[in-house]
C-alpha cells in the first residue's frame, strides 16, 4: 500500500509534469534564440542549409512573395473543409453532394500542392546546388505526403496516420 494518498500522488504527478514542461519550454526557447530571432520564420533554413546572408536574402524575398498566395489558398481550403463538414454532419450515407464536395476539396488540395511545389522549386533554384536539392527533397517529403502507407503496402492496423 502506498504511503501517499491519491490526492498527494496526483499533486506530485502534476508538480513533476509542470516542472518538466517548464524546463522543456525554457530549453526550447534558448535553442530557438540561439538559432536566430524567435520570430524569424526562416532562421531554421539558414541554420540547416548554412546559407550566406545574400542567399538567405533571396530566399526571404521569395518567401514574402509567396506568403499571401499561401494564406489565400489556406483560407479557401478551410472554407471547403467547413462546407464538407457541414455536409457530413449527421450524414449516414455518402450522397452525391458529399462526393462532389470531396472532389472539389481534392482538386483544391492538388492546386495547393502544385503551387507549393513551384515555390519550393523556385527557392531550391535560389540556393547553392546541393543545399537546394536537399531542401527540395525535404520539402516534398514533409508537405506533399509522397509516402502513403496504404498504397505502398506498409500499412497495418497499428500505424497512426499523420
Amino acid at each position: 500500500m502506498s504511503r501517499f494518498s491519491p490526492k498527494w500522488t496526483l499533486f506530485l504527478g502534476l508538480l513533476a509534469a509542470g516542472t518538466v514542461f517548464c524546463v522543456s519550454y525554457w530549453t526550447g526557447a534558448r535553442v530557438r534564440a540561439q538559432r536566430g530571432h524567435p520570430a524569424d520564420e526562416l532562421a531554421w533554413l539558414c541554420h540547416e542549409f548554412r546559407l550566406t546572408e545574400p542567399e538567405l536574402s533571396r530566399v526571404r524575398l521569395l518567401h514574402q512573395a509567396y506568403k499571401p498566395q499561401c494564406e489565400a489558398m489556406c483560407a479557401r481550403i478551410a472554407e471547403q473543409n467547413r462546407q464538407l463538414k457541414s455536409l457530413l454532419d449527421g450524414a449516414t450515407n455518402v450522397s452525391p453532394g458529399i462526393e462532389q464536395k470531396l472532389a472539389e476539396v481534392a482538386a483544391l488540395r492538388a492546386e495547393c500542392q502544385a503551387q507549393m511545389l513551384r515555390h519550393f522549386q523556385e527557392v531550391a533554384r535560389s540556393m547553392p546546388g546541393k543545399q537546394g536539392a536537399r531542401y527540395l527533397a525535404e520539402m516534398q517529403r514533409q508537405t506533399l505526403g509522397l509516402r502513403n502507407h496504404m498504397e505502398d503496402g506498409t500499412f497495418d492496423r497499428t500505424h497512426e496516420h499523420r
